[in-house]
C-alpha cells in the first residue's frame, strides 16, 4: 500500500512543484505591490490561472487519449512492443498490472492459435472422411443400378433405404462442418432451378418410386442466383422430410411451384403427408428439435431443417414453413431478386 502511495506521489510531483512555484510568485507580487497595484493585477492573475489550468488540462487530456489508443492497440496485439508503448504512457502504479495483463493476453493468444489449428485440422479431416466415404456409397449405387433385376425387391428396397440414409448423413455432417467453419467457399452463380430440383429428385428416386409419389412440378426455366451445391443440399433436406413423413392411407403427392413476386422469387414445395402440429411449427428450425408429430420423428435427429435454415441464412434466402396436422406440409424458399 505504501509503495503505491509513494508511486502516485512521485507521478504527480511535477504538478505539485508547479503549484508551489505559482504560490511563491503570487506572494512575491503581493509583497512588492500596494493595494492599487493588487487590484490592477487581480484580473491578470485570474486570467493567467485560467490559461495555465486550461493548458494543463489539455495536456492531461492529450496524454489520456494517447494512453487509451495505446491500450486498445495493446489489447488487439499484446506484443512486447505494444506493451512498452503503453508502459511509457502509464504511471508507475499501473506498470505491474499492465505486465500481468500482457502475460495473460499472450498466453491466451497462444492457446487460441493452438485451438484454431486443431479446429482447422478437424475440419480438414471431416471433409476428407466425407469425401472418402462417398466412394463406397457410389459403388453401392452402381451395384444397385446394374444388378437391380438380380436382387429381390424386398432386399433392394432395404439397400436403397440404407444407401440413401448413409448419403444423407454424410451430407449433413459435411455441411454442418462447412457451416461452422471460418472458411466459407460459396460460389454464387446463376442456377437453373428445374435442373437442380431434378438432380435432387433423382437422388431420392428409389424411395419416391417405392412409396408411389405423384410429383407435380411447375418450375419451367426459372433461374436463381445461389450456390449450387448448398442449394442442392437445402432442397434435399426438404424433399427428405416429404418422403419420411408421408401418409400410408393415401397416395403421397409432391407439388413444386415457382412464382415471381416483388423483390423475391418463391419456390414452394408442398406435400400431403402427416404435417406438423401447430405447437411444433415455430420450433422446426431449431437444432435437435423433432417434435411429437408421429412415430417416425422419434428416430429423427432434428438436424435436417436446422441445417437448411443455417444455409438459407448464409445465402440470404428466406424459409417459410406452414402446416396443418394431418393435411400436409408446405415449405417456401424465397430468393432475393438481383438486378
Amino acid at each position: 500500500m505504501m509503495n503505491n502511495i509513494w508511486k502516485i506521489c512521485r507521478q504527480h510531483m511535477p504538478w505539485l512543484l508547479l503549484l508551489l512555484g505559482m504560490d511563491c510568485a503570487f506572494i512575491l507580487l503581493l509583497w512588492l505591490a500596494d493595494i492599487q497595484a493588487l487590484l490592477a493585477l487581480s484580473s491578470a492573475i485570474v486570467l493567467g490561472t485560467i490559461i495555465l489550468f486550461s493548458a494543463v488540462l489539455t495536456a492531461v487530456c492529450l496524454r489520456d487519449n494517447r494512453r487509451q489508443k495505446a491500450f486498445l492497440a495493446f489489447l488487439n496485439s499484446p506484443e512486447d512492443y505494444q506493451e512498452q508503448q503503453l508502459l511509457r504512457l502509464s504511471g508507475a502504479a499501473e506498470s505491474d498490472m499492465i505486465r500481468l495483463l500482457g502475460a495473460a493476453l499472450r498466453q491466451n493468444q497462444q492457446e487460441y492459435q493452438l485451438l484454431k489449428g486443431r479446429i482447422y485440422d478437424y475440419e480438414d479431416y471431416v471433409e476428407a472422411w466425407a469425401h472418402e466415404i462417398k466412394t463406397p456409397v457410389s459403388l453401392l449405387t452402381m451395384l444397385l443400378d446394374n444388378r437391380r433385376d438380380d436382387i429381390p425387391e424386398h432386399e433392394r428396397r432395404k439397400l436403397d433405404y440404407i444407401r440413401n440414409r448413409i448419403q444423407e448423413s454424410v451430407n449433413q455432417m459435411l455441411f454442418y462442418a462447412r457451416l461452422k467453419s471460418a472458411r466459407k467457399d460459396y460460389l454464387l452463380e446463376a442456377v437453373l432451378l428445374s435442373e437442380c430440383m431434378e438432380d435432387v429428385l433423382e437422388d431420392y428416386r428409389p424411395l419416391l418410386e417405392e412409396k408411389g409419389f405423384l410429383i407435380n412440378m411447375d418450375i419451367c426455366d426459372s433461374v436463381v442466383l445461389s450456390d449450387r451445391r448448398s442449394l442442392h443440399f437445402l432442397l434435399s433436406q426438404v424433399i427428405s422430410n416429404c418422403v419420411k413423413y408421408c401418409r400410408d392411407d393415401i397416395r403421397p403427392e409432391l407439388s413444386l411451384s415457382f412464382i415471381r413476386e416483388g423483390i423475391y422469387d418463391s419456390l414452394t414445395i408442398r406435400d400431403n403427408g402427416i404435417g406438423v402440429r401447430s405447437s411444433d411449427l415455430p420450433y422446426i428450425f431449431e437444432k435437435g428439435f423433432t417434435g411429437d408429430s408421429g412415430a417416425g420423428r422419434k428416430k429423427a435427429t432434428g438436424m435436417g431443417l436446422y441445417l437448411a435454415k443455417e444455409i438459407a441464412d448464409d445465402l440470404k434466402l428466406l424459409l417459410e414453413a406452414d402446416s396443418r396436422w394431418g393435411k400436409g406440409f408446405v415449405m417456401t424458399i424465397k430468393f432475393p431478386v438481383i438486378n
